[in-house]
Order: structure tokens, then C-alpha cells, then sequence
């Protein structure tokens, strides 16, 4: 949040001519992101979480979705790379929120996307809350399966743990399986031999995912 700070760090590597990426919030003004890109920055990995303000509101996100929004533009403008990550089952999530988070995720079009599920670990706000309104699924079950895979532990009386699990794929599918995007993903194998090697294994590790999700009991 110390946009000084980061500029003057992102002029400091630039004199090193290296190519690099970090971690952001999705509300770094466009100033500040021009300075990263010029001296340096490729890409960087955004925590939306979700499309939903309200959701924003119930984990204190400290983000509004407008700001989210205009910050992708930035960036989509400065040619800086988004990795997008999101969580699907947060407080307040319902069939409708995971629907417009999806529509979100579509509309602001990082260049690659993360869908997880909300994760309540011992100890955290997160698992506090669920424990005193009822929403652990079973209190002592695992948060992933012995493969890696995540399970969504939390369920609410609108929404089933299954319904809140099986979103996850529909995000990956609604997302990627858009010509768009497949075109601009054939489009970077065409140009560079080496993303071709990237994104053919990063497809065969996508559907080793999908089938690897299949198998979980939910």
C-alpha cells in the first residue's frame, strides 16, 4: 500500500534490466503500475476473490469491484500480465454471487485463472465462524483429498458443499472454453515453440485436474 515505496523499488530492479512479476491488490492506480511496467514488470498475481461486493464486504477484503475493474483496464492497457486468482464458498456466496463472479471473471479477462474453495483452517476467523453457525460440513474432515485435491468442507442452508465443489469446474470451463481465449492461448503457442511446450502441459495437467476432481466423493 506504500505506492512510493513500491515505485521507488520497481526503478531500483529496472536498473538491473530484469523481467518480474509479483503479488498485487486489484486497486494499484495507474501511475503506479506504469512505473512497474517500465521497468520490468511482466506480470502480476491479483487476489479478486470474487465479483460479489458484498462478499467483499463480509472477509474484509478492503476492495471494491469497480476499482477491480478499472484496475484490469490499466493493466490490460500498460500490456501487464494477470494471473487471477479466486475463492469460490465464502460467506455470503450463493447460486447467484458464483454465477457473477464467473461473469466478472469473464468480463475483466486476467490472462489465467486460479478457482480454489474457501478453506476454513483451524484457528482462522474463517473456521470460527463457520463452527458457530453451523457451516463445517463434517468439523473434522481434511481440506484436501490424499491426491492434493481441495474439498469444500463449508456448506450453508442455501448452499450445498456438493453445489459449492462442482462450481469450481464450471468456473475453469465457462472461463477457458471461450473462443476468445482459446484463440489468444493458440496465438502465444503459434509465436513462441517454448509456450507451446508450456501450454500443452499445463493442458494435460488441466484435464489430469478435471478427472482427479471427478473421482472425489462429495
Amino acid at each position: 500500500d506504500n505506492l512510493p515505496r513500491v515505485e521507488a523499488l520497481a526503478r531500483e530492479i529496472g536498473k538491473l534490466g530484469l523481467t518480474w512479476s509479483c503479488n498485487a491488490k486489484a486497486n494499484v492506480p495507474y501511475q503506479t503500475l506504469k512505473v512497474m511496467k517500465d521497468n520490468g514488470l511482466r506480470l502480476l498475481l491479483v487476489g479478486y476473490e470474487t465479483g460479489n461486493q458484498q462478499i467483499l464486504y463480509n472477509i474484509k477484503k478492503g476492495m471494491r469491484v469497480d476499482v477491480a475493474r478499472r484496475f484490469t483496464k490499466d493493466c490490460h492497457d500498460l500490456g501487464i500480465v494477470i494471473h487471477g486468482t479466486f475463492i469460490l464458498g465464502l460467506p455470503g456466496e450463493t447460486k447467484e454471487t458464483i454465477e457473477e463472479t464467473i461473469r466478472f471473471a469473464k468480463e475483466v479477462n486476467p490472462h489465467t485463472i486460479q478457482v480454489s474453495l474457501a478453506a476454513p483452517y483451524p484457528g482462522t476467523f474463517l473456521y470460527n465462524q463457520a463452527r458457530e453457525n453451523n457451516w463445517l460440513h463434517h468439523e473434522d474432515e481434511e481440506l484436501l483429498t490424499d491426491l492434493g485435491t481441495q474439498i469444500a468442507p463449508i456448506s450453508y442452508p442455501h448452499l450445498t458443499h456438493t453445489e459449492i465443489f462442482e462450481s469450481v469446474e464450471a468456473f475453469y470451463k465457462q472461463f477457458y472454453f471461450r473462443a476468445p481465449k482459446i484463440a489468444s492461448i493458440v496465438g502465444e503457442m503459434v509465436r513462441s515453440p517454448e509456450m507451446m511446450k508450456r501450454r500443452l502441459r499445463e493442458g494435460l495437467e488441466f484435464f489430469r485436474f478435471l478427472r482427479e476432481r471427478h473421482d472425489v466423493a462429495v
